[in-house]
């Protein structure tokens, strides 16, 4: 009796628990993100972050509450260009290169697209911005 009990408990179906990364205390929006900032809990969190190494040296995105869950959408490259900010502007395609100066529009991590003003027309674009902080236009 003991047995078929313990049976049925063991190949019950449930929820597995898996290790998944939380924030060890509230961590504010556009902090880079260091290994004592992170502990692994057991957690039933779908889209969770299992790897603390993929989040050391990013920067949270959104505020991180302490014991909660981290998702790869809450956190990003650290921003290497700020709002308002003065960046180069480049058009590199067949063969033909345009540079200017832009206006970013919104802060923004290498790889991010983001609006920029041209300075030179005013007119607003978008741009994917460089390790190297400039916004390139490729359309």
């Amino acid at each position: 009796m003991i047995r078929a009990l313990v049976l049925s408990i063991l190949l019950m179906p449930g929820a597995a628990l898996a290790e998944i990364v939380v924030a060890a205390r509230t961590i504010p929006a556009q902090t880079v993100i260091g290994p004592d900032d992170l502990l692994l809990r057991d957690l039933d969190v779908p889209g969770g972050v299992a790897d603390p190494a993929l989040l050391v040296g990013m920067e949270a995105r959104v505020a991180l509450y302490a014991g909660r869950p981290i998702r790869p959408g809450d956190v990003g490259m650290p921003a290497v260009v700020e709002r308002n900010q003065i960046i180069p502007l480049i058009y590199d395609r067949g063969g033909l290169y345009i540079a200017t100066e832009g206006r970013a529009l919104d802060r923004a991590g290498p790889g991010d697209l983001i609006r920029v003003m041209n300075l030179a027309s005013r007119s607003t674009v978008s741009a994917r911005i460089g390790a190297d902080g400039a916004a390139y236009v490729a359309y």
